[in-house]
Order: structure tokens, then C-alpha cells, then sequence
């Protein structure tokens, strides 16, 4: 998207710039820079720290939320908590802030535009189906299951593959492309492979091949090169798959190669209807039953996302018309019917993430006691929803006509929430006065984005002696990682990392979801390579995430005062942030040496400056390699190494003046 913007938008003299994780821009990119593309979490974390602390928050005129429908799913209680964050700063500083949403899949517009302040007879714009560009043919199949028993679920599931062969054949046949919806990253590879037998069983294959041309060859080569062996065998076939658990250059090369035409049928997760802009003539969505990992059991596939799966049917400029099929139970079919033309409004998700975004208010300073708060509650889409549905919400339609306003019900969230924040003493509630206080805690919380449920984690966990190992195994019960979940398929390999790359103890019981994490993060640190891709995504997760936490671990320890566990955690997050153990040689961050030469530095473990006095046959003698000693010699000069002397002089009984000389020892 950055890239796409910024090529738009050059010709005009407008700089885009990406922000997101852990990017910060310096005062002078952000004079130099007109648009920035960034993630609600990011933009939550920027504004969360004040205008004093970012330029970036007071300067802004513009905040276009791109699917602004995300407010009904996880995301969501992060887009309300900008949205009225920014309302308050344009009512608190005066200097106006325009806020657009922009959404293909939104039944209950007018709420959230509402939400958004919007004049709804002069910035409220809404298209219906009138204004697609391509007509959209929906096709909805219901499969009943034949018999009963146990095998009666793999019938369906069998009936259901082979629907959706016949479809996507047909499809092909007429010279299109096809992209088929499943819901689990594994299951993609498996449909993929069996819409693939089924053509070679009835003999159809050849419709399915690309033309061979100059561009399949190069498309076939660059395939080939991919360490993910299944995506070459299927590419050759002309089918595909694609899942947020890829290689991001494995997603890359199958968007290309799809949007080129040499794929004729891609199995994919719904996370390329949300994310990437890749329409194909016909979807289908094979089965709609979902793993909820929060309830832990199957949930019915949302309309939102049947509509933004839908909505990647048809190419504006090589269609006419397109096509959505899908493919259900038929006991669900009248459910998908109904409202597919009946579509049901999007609730709001603040209530569950409240208390955090409560503590990073009271942090900033806007909310100072509970009436406050109350007030702040109103600036919410979740005040929009409550009063024109307050069932959804635990309130009867009897409670809005008695108190329209709801500040009965508002308080008591509040309440709630301010109290349990004070039980993980991230602010001090004052019940008599409903005075809320931040504390050290909740500053820190706030500012690292700590939830609540990770601070009573930490609380309950924390000791003022503790083990690497026993760190590790706290980072492993932080909520940021609790929606990751364990697969069948990655058993073998986890075994096989713990055995062969983890240096400390594992005391969580095998085969759950804080022993998967934890052998993860020694994997990382010991820089062993994973070869399941959904490992190597959830790895990426872990690794991206575990630096900030112990960031935050090692600022709320400076502040309790405690130098010893301090100190642990700033080497923890060194050991993070560098990908490397402590008890490795530092000349592993050169990234150039044999494992053999650094094995032998290592044990004993030699020091930068013992290494620098050693003489270079000496070096040669003890890695037992002569022709890496002169590089191993030459590396040790260039490692970065400081001296530093201090003199101390009293100047009274508790003033001290420290003078402190440094200067650079290395070439």
C-alpha cells in the first residue's frame, strides 16, 4: 500500500512513509513526510504517549480508517479508542481533525457514522449493489449428510470437495480464474492436492496447465527455488495455495503469478480477502464452519466475511459479471440465505478490552476521575450500539427509556473496570472521590501496550530473584500469545528443535501451548532454522513481541528499584534484540564464522580483549583453524568497545559531581 501510494502520489511532491512495529520516524522524516500508512495498534501507541512526547499526533489533519467494519472484530476497541481519542483532541485543542471511514461491508452505516461525528446529510456518501462495477451472481449449495455415524462427516466433507471441483472446473473451462476459500491454514495445501487428483482422476488436467510461454518458465524457475515443495508440485498443475503461515516471499510470488494468469485455481485463508486486492472471476467458500480459538470449538464464518469474500469476485476490467458460491450445510444454508439479503448490523467489541484502554486514557491525562471517564465512555461506538440494541449489552429497552443517556450503565463499566485496574495497582481508585491516579505500572503498561491481563501475569509471577528459564517461562503466559494455538503436524518438529536447540530447562507439561512458546523463543535465540512455515510465522510473532514485554519488564524493575533483576532483563532484551544467548561469543553478531570456530571461543569463553591480545598463530592454534585466525583477529579490532574512566569528586553531603571520560577503543 505505501509503495502503491507513494508512486501515485510522487508526481504531486507528497512523501508516504510506513509506520508500524517497532519504526519511529525522527523529527526531521516527519517534516519531510505528507501521508503515513500505519496500523490502528501503532497509531494507538503514538497518540497513547501525548503530543509532548510525538509530533506526529498534533500534526495530523487527516485520519482515513480503512475498513472501518473492523470495529465488530479483535481490532475493533482499538479503531474506538483512536476514534475518541481524536474527538477529544479536536474538541480539548480546537484545531480541527478530519475523520473518513471507508468500508465495502458496513449494513449499519448510519451507526457508525454517527459514531464518527458525521453530518449525515453532507459527509455520509453510501453505494449499494447499484453502483458495483461488476454484477455479482451468488449461488449458495446446501450438502446434507449422508448417513450416520462416524464416517458420515468425511462423506460431507468428501460431497463438498467434489461440488466444488465441479464448480471450479466448469469455471476454468470457460477461461477463468478461481480462488476457493478454506479456513484453516493446513486444510489449503490438502484441498488444493485433492481439487488436483480429481482432475487427473477424470482426466481434466490439461484445461488446468498453464500455456507454456517465456514468462511460465521464469514464473516455473522462481517456483522451484521456494523451499515449500508443495507450492512447486501444485504451481506445475496450475493450481495453488496461499495462508498467512507462508513465507511472505512465497505470498508474494503466488499474488503475482495469480494476478499473471498462470494459476488457474488458488486455495487460500480469508486473510487475502482482507488484506490483498487480488480478484479472480469466481469465489467459492468451501464449508463455512470456523475453529474459534477463544471458545475453543467450530463457529459458524461471519457475513462480513462472506461479503469481503464475495466482494473478490469479478475484475472490473476483463468482466461483466462475477460469480460468489457457497458451499454449506444444509442446515445452515437458510441462515446464509437470509442474511446474505437481510445483512445483520456490526455490534461493538469495547467492553472486553476496556480496562486498557481506561488505564492508557487516565496514563495520558484526559481522564482524571470517573466522571471523566463517563464522559469519555460516550465518544465510543460501543455508547452508539448500546442504546439503540442494549440486549447485546446486558441492558433492557426499558433501561434507555429510563435513562437515555445510559450514565447508570456507563458508570458501572467504569467502575468496573477502575477496579480491577487498581487490583493489578495500575492506577489508585479512589471509591469516595472517583479519583483515578496512574501509577508507575500503568504508565509503563500504556506505554509498551501491556494488557491487564499480562500486568496480573507479571504480578503474580514476578519474583525478586529470578532464572532466565523461570523469565522465559512467565513471557510464555503473556495474553499477547495466548491466541496461538498447537497443530498436529508441528509435533515432530518441536521435538525435534527442543532436543537439539534449547539451553534451558523447559518445566511447562509437553505438547501445550506455553511449551510450544517457550521452545520457540530459545529457537530463536539459538538462531536454528524452522521449517514449517505456520512455525516460522508464529516464531516471527513470538520473537517481534517478547523484546517489548521485556522492555516493559525492565523498566517496571528500575523503577521498584530492584538493580539485580533489572539488570537480567536488560541483558534478556539484548539477548532479544540481538538474537543471541549471553553465553555466546560475541563475534557471532558478524554473522561470518563456521559454527565449529565460534563453538571453540566459546568453551572456554574468551573476551573481545583477550582475544585482541592474543597474537594471531595463538588464535589459529586454539580454533584450530589458521586461515580463520586473521579474520577472527580482524573482527575482534572492529567490535565496537569503549573505555571509560571516572573521577568522583563530593561536593556536599548528598550532592556528587561524576566526570566520565570515554573514549572509542576499535578500528
Amino acid at each position: 500500500m505505501t509503495a502503491s501510494f507513494g508512486k501515485r502520489l510522487q508526481g504531486l511532491g507528497i512523501s508516504v512513509r510506513e509506520l508500524t512495529g517497532d519504526m519511529k520516524l525522527t523529527k526531521t522524516e516527519v517534516q519531510q513526510t505528507q501521508m503515513i500508512v500505519t496500523t490502528p495498534e501503532k497509531w494507538d501507541v503514538v497518540t497513547r504517549k501525548g503530543a509532548t512526547d510525538t509530533e506526529l499526533a498534533s500534526i495530523v489533519k487527516l485520519l482515513i480508517i480503512d475498513e472501518v467494519h473492523l470495529l465488530h472484530g479483535e481490532r475493533g476497541p482499538t479503531v474506538e479508542a483512536v476514534v475518541a481519542r481524536t474527538l477529544r483532541q479536536v474538541e480539548s485543542s480546537q484545531n480541527m481533525i478530519r475523520i473518513v471511514g471507508l468500508s465495502a461491508t458496513l449494513p449499519n452505516y448510519q451507526d457508525v457514522a454517527r459514531f464518527l461525528r458525521v453530518n449525515p446529510y453532507i459527509g455520509l456518501f453510501y453505494f449499494d449493489s447499484r453502483f458495483r462495477p461488476v454484477p455479482l451472481e451468488q449461488i449458495f449449495v446446501g450438502v446434507k449428510e449422508a448417513g450416520s455415524g462416524g464416517g458420515a462427516h468425511l462423506r460431507m466433507m468428501q460431497s463438498m470437495n467434489e461440488i466444488c471441483y465441479d464448480k471450479a472446473s466448469d469455471m476454468v473451462q470457460k477461461g477463468h480464474q478461481v480462488m476457493v476459500f478454506v479456513h484453516a491454514r493446513n486444510a489449503t495445501h490438502q484441498t488444493a492436492m485433492i481439487l488436483k487428483e480429481l482432475a487427473q482422476k477424470k482426466g481434466h488436467l490439461k484445461h488446468f496447465e498453464p500455456e507454456d510461454s517465456a514468462g511460465y518458465f521464469k514464473a516455473k524457475k522462481s517456483i522451484s527455488s521456494s523451499p515449500n515443495k508443495v507450492l512447486g508440485e501444485l504451481f506445475a498443475s496450475g493450481f495453488a495455495c496461499h495462508h498467512a503461515g507462508m513465507l511472505r516471499s512465497d505470498r508474494n510470488m503466488v499474488e503475482k503469478y495469480f494476478s499473471e494468469g498462470y494459476i488457474k485455481v488458488l486455495v487460500c485463508t480469508s486473510t487475502l480477502a482482507w488484506g490483498v486486492n487480488l480478484p479472480a472471476h469466481a469465489v467459492i467458500i468451501r464449508g463455512t464452519e470456523i475453529y474459534d480459538q477463544n471458545h475453543g470449538s467450530f463457529v459458524d464464518l461471519s457475513i462480513l466475511d462472506v461479503l469481503q469474500i464475495f466482494g473478490r469476485a469479478g475484475r472490473p476490467q476483463f468482466d461483466t459479471c462475477g460469480t460468489g458460491i457457497i458451499i454449506t450445510t444444509h442446515d445452515k444454508l437458510s441462515h446464509y440465505l437470509k442474511s446474505m439479503t437481510n445483512q445483520f448490523p456490526i455490534e461493538s467489541n469495547f467492553i472486553n478490552l476496556l480496562a486498557d484502554n481506561l488505564n492508557a486514557e487516565v496514563a495520558l491525562g484526559t481522564v482524571t476521575n470517573l466522571d471523566e471517564a463517563v464522559e469519555w465512555l460516550s465518544y465510543t461506538y460501543l455508547f452508539v450500539r448500546m442504546r439503540i440494541n442494549p440486549q447485546v449489552y446486558g441492558l433492557t429497552y426499558g433501561d434507555v427509556q429510563e435513562d437515555p443517556t445510559l450514565e447508570a450503565k456507563r458508570r458501572e463499566l467504569i467502575t468496573a473496570a477502575a477496579m480491577q485496574l487498581d487490583k493489578t495497582h495500575m492506577i489508585r481508585f479512589n471509591e469516595r472521590t472517583g479519583d483515578l491516579n496512574v501509577t508507575d505500572l500503568g504508565r509503563t503498561a500504556s506505554h509498551y501496550y501491556i494488557t491487564c491481563e499480562t500486568m496480573e501475569v507479571f504480578n503474580s509471577m514476578v519474583r525478586k530473584s529470578m532464572t532466565q528459564g523461570y523469565v522465559l517461562e512467565m513471557l510464555t503466559r503473556c495474553s499477547d500469545f495466548q491466541q496461538l494455538k498447537i497443530r498436529k503436524e508441528e509435533l515432530t518438529e518441536l521435538w525435534n528443535l527442543k532436543d537439539q536447540f534449547c539451553e534451558l530447562r523447559i518445566e511447562d507439561p509437553p505438547e501445550d501451548i506455553h511449551w510450544k512458546i517457550n521452545i520457540l523463543l530459545q529457537v530463536y535465540l539459538s538462531r536454528a532454522r524452522v521449517q514449517g512455515s505456520s512455525l516460522q510465522s508464529d516464531l516471527n510473532y513470538i520473537s517481534q513481541n517478547a523484546v517489548r514485554i521485556v522492555r516493559a519488564l525492565f523498566e517496571i524493575t528500575l523503577r521498584k528499584n530492584n538493580a539485580y533483576m533489572a539488570g537480567l532483563y536488560l541483558k534478556m532484551a539484548k539477548m532479544l534484540e540481538l538474537q543471541t544467548w549471553d553465553f555466546h561469543s560475541t563475534l557471532r553478531q558478524f554473522n561470518c564464522f563456521p559454527i565449529e570456530v565460534l563453538s571453540r571461543l566459546e568453551y572456554p569463553m574468551l573476551t573481545i580483549s583477550q582475544i585482541r591480545d592474543m597474537d594471531q598463530r595463538e588464535i589459529g592454534d586454539l580454533i584450530r583453524n589458521p586461515k580463520a585466525a586473521r579474520h577472527v583477529k580482524k573482527c575482534a579490532e572492529e567490535f565496537p568497545t569503549l573505555e571509560m574512566e571516572a573521577s568522583l569528586h563530593p561536593i556536599t553531603r548528598t550532592v556528587l559531581r561524576i566526570r566520565l571520560l570515554i573514549t572509542p577503543d576499535f578500528k
